[in-house]
């Protein structure tokens, strides 16, 4: 037990270390931001131009990894300002590709439906101030329906059953690289993978902000509440049984109308 804590923070000490000798190197603007996109047309330009707008104190680049877009969603991403990378579809693919090409020390992954808080900037900043590496927002939906208040309340706790990508997950490419970036086998689930992770050896470093970005409801106009939770609950139940990412992904969209 001993061995494991001391492992722990030796390795700790080694990730902080490494984000504070990179970060010395650089002035105050140290964010990638990083949005993987599919047909995101109507989103991504709004976003873009709002992470530079809120963030340009710290903010070093917005990179657009596209994943084979047929609408103008690489138009409109490079018009607000955006890199667009190109990469093949699958959000962990994306998100990889996006991290190998990124400038920043830290690393901010973003939905492209997803609307930050406005103090994102220097949330993360007070954050690696404060010596985490890692950490994401609560969320609430755009919506008024009081059942999906339900579904926002519980994102208040710090646990894993609750985390999502929704959530934007910022992380410093220290610790990114040391626990080898996203998982590409899954094309569901790999936000929550990778978070799992790093909670196994690096749980301290996770910082929940309490403040709420605000996601996207349109999973709930063609499915009922009930239906998604149940189909959430089998994709976790599906995860933990190690069953296979693209198995977990295909029986997920079967029990959904999804899109």
């Amino acid at each position: 037990m001993t061995n494991n804590r001391s492992t722990t923070y030796r390795s700790n000490c080694t990730l902080k270390m490494a984000t504070i000798t990179s970060m010395e190197r650089i002035n105050t603007k140290f964010i990638s931001v990083i949005i993987p996109t599919l047909n995101e047309e109507i989103n991504v330009g709004r976003l873009v131009k709002f992470l530079y707008r809120y963030g340009w104190r710290y903010v070093l680049d917005v990179i657009v990894v596209d994943g084979g877009s047929t609408d103008n969603t690489v138009q409109v991403a490079e018009a607000a300002g955006a890199v667009v990378v190109t990469s093949p579809k699958g959000r962990a693919l994306q998100m990889n590709a996006g991290a190998a090409r990124a400038a920043g020390e830290v690393l901010y992954f973003v939905h492209a439906d997803t609307h930050v808080v406005e103090s994102f900037a220097e949330d993360i900043f007070e954050a690696i101030q404060e010596d985490y590496q890692a950490g994401g927002y609560r969320f609430r939906f755009d919506s008024d329906r009081w059942v999906l208040k339900i579904n926002s309340y519980f994102t208040r706790f710090d646990t894993l059953f609750v985390r999502g990508g929704d959530q934007t997950l910022f992380v410093t490419r220290a610790l990114f690289r040391s626990l080898g970036g996203f998982d590409e086998r899954y094309v569901i689930m790999e936000e929550y993978d990778f978070l799992r992770r790093m909670w196994k050896s690096q749980r301290n470093l996770f910082k929940l902000i309490p403040k709420e970005v605000v996601v996207s409801a349109r999973k709930y106009e063609t499915n009922s509440w009930l239906s998604v939770q149940l189909a959430n609950l089998v994709a976790v139940l599906q995860f933990k049984m190690g069953r296979n990412p693209q198995s977990i992904a295909h029986l997920y969209k079967k029990m959904l109308n999804y899109r």
